[in-house]
């Protein structure tokens, strides 16, 4: 149930039955020799239609563009200054508020996006809570984050699919998905085994690219494969549904 798919009109009578929307939010960047720089994005936007569809939520636009600076070393790469992401998720929220929608359910597609979007609830909560008359009467806005690969089934998964190949960026689960979604746009790369871990994490763009030269992290996605993206889709979808209903009525 895709928000930009329907008229004013289908939104009003949704309403009257459910005041939730899943906001599916990703990344424009960088995903190793052979991820697409869409990824982060895709992915969120085709498990939440496809939890959308399992629920009867209505699905809002995605976010396709991210917190992503160490990124940006590597072309094609784009992102939002922190404070600029902070308004977009309140200016996202903020518009489907004003027409009742008051539960939103982010599908996250980039973990380097969880401490903003994090804060950016809290800019929210605290802008409702200023606004309110005071009588604590006002119906309460709530947002929860949700990384679409953190579920205990999904996670298991990728660990009994990939085991210690699995990485940490541009990993063969995330490749997998977008193989299976997108068999039109595998790239076949040839690649070395990935370097170390760097000690100390990074900082900025050029600290990233130092450290990691073809922007993958510890990760094998040379073993992705569009069956194995298949079955974690799969398994994301069915685990990420079972709590957004849960969620709903919280």
């Amino acid at each position: 149930m895709q928000l930009q798919m329907q008229t004013w009109a289908e939104v009003e009578r949704y309403l009257e039955t459910s005041a939730m929307a899943i906001m599916p939010i990703g990344s424009t960047e960088q995903h190793g020799p052979n991820g697409l720089i869409g990824t982060d994005a895709v992915s969120a936007e085709a498990i939440a239609l496809a939890v959308g569809q399992a629920t009867q939520t209505m699905v809002a636009p995605t976010i396709a563009v991210g917190m992503a600076q160490h990124h940006m070393a590597f072309k094609g790469s784009m992102t939002l200054r922190p404070a600029t992401m902070i308004q977009v998720i309140g200016d996202y929220v903020g518009s489907l508020a004003h027409h009742g929608f008051e539960r939103f359910y982010f599908i996250n597609g980039h973990g380097g996006n969880s401490a903003t979007i994090e804060a950016a609830f809290q800019e929210i909560y605290t802008a409702h809570t200023l606004a309110s008359s005071g009588s604590g009467n006002e119906p309460s806005v709530r947002c929860r984050l949700r990384n679409w690969w953190s579920g205990g089934r999904t996670r298991q998964l990728s660990k009994d699919l990939f085991g210690d190949k699995e990485g940490r960026h541009a990993t063969p689960s995330e490749v997998s998905v977008t193989q299976y979604l997108f068999p039109d746009h595998i790239k076949d790369v040839t690649m070395d085994p990935p370097g170390p871990a760097a000690a100390g994490g990074w900082t900025d763009a050029a600290d990233y690219r130092a450290k990691y030269p073809d922007g993958r992290i510890i990760s094998h996605p040379d073993l992705s494969t569009p069956a194995a993206g298949k079955k974690i889709f799969d398994a994301a979808v069915a685990e990420i549904a079972e709590e957004i209903m849960t969620f709903g009525k919280g």
